[in-house]
C-alpha cells in the first residue's frame, strides 16, 4: 500500500487505451474510471493492454480517477506478446 492510509483498492479491466499513458478502466461494479500508471510500472516497462485485469489505488474523495499500481496475471488470455529484445547479441 501507498504513503498514505486513505486509498481505496479496487480491481478492473482495461476497457481503452488512451493518449499520455492513460487508461479507461471498467470496475467489477460497472463504474468507468480514468486510471493512469505508476512510476514502478513505467520504470520496469510493465506493458498494459485493452483486456488487462489491474489493481488500481483510487482516493475516496475524486472517484472518478485511480492510479494502476499492478497488472494481474491474466492466464485465461492468450496474449501473443513478443519477448523482449535487448539487441543483437555479440559473438565472442
Amino acid at each position: 500500500m501507498s504513503d498514505n492510509d486513505n486509498v481505496v483498492e479496487v480491481e478492473g479491466k482495461i476497457v481503452a487505451v488512451l493518449p499520455g499513458t492513460m487508461f479507461r478502466v471498467e470496475l467489477t461494479n460497472g463504474h468507468r474510471v480514468l486510471g493512469h500508471i505508476s512510476g514502478k510500472l513505467r520504470k520496469h516497462f510493465i506493458k498494459i493492454t485493452v483486456g488487462d485485469t489491474v489493481k488500481m489505488e483510487m482516493s475516496p474523495h475524486d472517484i472518478d480517477k485511480a492510479r494502476i499500481v499492478y497488472r494481474l496475471r491474466n492466464a485465461a488470455s492468450n496474449r501473443q506478446a513478443p519477448k523482449r529484445s535487448f539487441g543483437p547479441r555479440r559473438r565472442r
